[in-house]
């Protein structure tokens, strides 16, 4: 207990980052697990699949979670009830609307000849269904700040998956049928914990009113729009290289992906726990604080990845080969990853950009930010591929996509608040230099 002391384990910023090492540690093993027992052709499928499934939960997800946050963080008692009630109307609302419309391409499967797209059909509305419960827990957890709740949730979640991948893997019964099965599995037995345990305040269903839910709609509409264009703008390049070069070609593109959690990871951390206190902030009148977590995450997270992307840029091989096993060795996967990973040090103030838009009540700019972005994707992908007739005709987008939406929302955003890229380096850099002040005080003291 030297080592880790039980304080950090009330320190929401410890307890965010790792909450998202576990899943995305957890990620990482089933990925290199299945990329190992799985043909290319089955992989490629099975991110496929998940891509289907991250479009439906952007509309879920993109219409609730920013609004579960903003408008019950910080709230009272009585209107926290009216919000998440509200919340769960409308996220089942929504859920059955999905499963319904899953249940009608189900009912025409036989005309459908592409074996993905079958595939999805019949494994989309179970999968969907299965995760709204343990869903609404996360978006009320993170409002709470409670990433303890979040975190044990996580471990049951992608922990029991992993477990079981590696039991078939050993039994060689590590099939794509028992891969979406598993996921479904494990989808149940999480939800059904966030139920019994009460995370997902179920109860507050009844005490959801008219006004609650058209404001949480109203608000919504805009946040739906950026989470779905948002996702089918990362699901554009898989649809591409699916339909144009092959699932097996896919396969190769997400590994790099998959690679980039090495900076998901942080800034996933930092973003939960900057929106909650930024939507704290907004909601008691602070604007001096809400401006202070905007630019002070952002500019501590740039510096962070700094040494971060030169320690990738000369590992990409071996990453890569840890990852996806030798059959990728030798593959684009590893320049690929040294494209994205040089870009990703944009990733924070693009990212908080986009946060503070949503909670100043700008979503419609968000909105308008992702469909910027698709406008510059789509043309540079479709170019690409007529050029190199590979899979580096798509990664050449991403650059073009990321600067097209950090321009756009940088723009708007200084509208709107006291902003600059020099306040953010500026206070990034001081910042940055206090944390490794104090750590190195803390080290010396031992």
């Amino acid at each position: 207990m030297n080592l880790i002391k039980l304080s950090n384990f009330k320190n929401k910023h410890f307890l965010a980052l790792v909450g998202n090492l576990v899943i995305s540690g957890f990620s990482v093993l089933t990925i290199a697990v299945l990329y190992r027992v799985l043909t290319k052709s089955d992989v490629g499928t099975w991110f496929f699949f998940l891509t289907f499934i991250g479009l439906a939960d952007s509309i879920r997800t993109g219409f609730l979670s920013t609004a579960t946050v903003k408008f019950y963080a910080g709230t009272t008692l009585q209107r926290g009830k009216e919000v998440l009630g509200s919340v769960w109307y409308l996220a089942i609302l929504l859920t059955g609307a999905m499963c319904l419309i899953d249940l009608l391409f189900f009912m025409g499967i036989g005309f459908i000849k592409n074996p993905q797209l079958v595939l999805v059909i019949k494994w989309f509305g179970i999968t969907f269904f299965s995760s709204l419960f343990y869903q609404v827990a996360f978006w009320i957890l993170i409002a709470e700040e409670d990433y303890l709740k979040i975190l044990w949730l996580r471990l049951i979640n992608s922990g029991s998956m992993i477990l079981i991948i590696v039991i078939l893997a050993l039994l060689n019964m590590a099939t794509l049928f028992n891969l979406l099965l598993v996921n479904f599995l494990t989808n149940c037995l999480t939800s059904l914990l966030s139920l019994l345990f009460g995370y997902n305040k179920i109860r507050c269903f009844f005490k959801r009113t008219k006004e609650c839910i058209y404001e949480i709609t109203h608000f919504g509409k805009y946040s739906l729009g950026t989470n779905i264009s948002s996702n089918l703008l990362g699901s554009i390049n898989t649809f591409v290289i699916t339909f144009m070069l092959g699932p097996a070609v896919l396969a190769v593109y997400n590994l790099p992906q998959r690679l980039l959690e090495i900076v998901e990871i942080p800034l996933r951390s930092f973003v939960g726990t900057g929106m909650s206190a930024m939507a704290t902030a907004y909601n008691t009148g602070n604007m001096y604080h809400l401006k202070f977590v905007s630019k002070k995450y952002a500019g501590v997270l740039t510096f962070a990845f700094i040494p971060i992307i030169i320690v990738a840029f000369f590992t990409a091989d071996i990453a890569v080969s840890l990852l996806g096993g030798g059959k990728y060795a030798g593959t684009e996967a590893a320049n690929i990853f040294r494209l994205l990973m040089f870009f990703s040090v944009f990733y924070p103030i693009d990212r908080f950009n986009g946060v503070t838009l949503d909670i100043l009540h700008q979503q419609k700019i968000n909105f308008y930010k992702v469909l910027v972005m698709i406008c510059a994707n789509i043309p540079v992908a479709f170019t690409g591929i007529f050029i190199f007739h590979n899979v580096w005709g798509v990664a050449i987008a991403s650059p073009f996509t990321l600067m097209a939406g950090l321009l756009f929302g940088y723009y708007h955003l200084r509208k709107h608040m006291d902003y600059s890229f020099g306040q953010i380096i500026e206070l990034g850099y001081v910042e940055s230099l206090e944390i490794v002040r104090k750590t190195w005080a803390k080290f010396k003291s031992k």
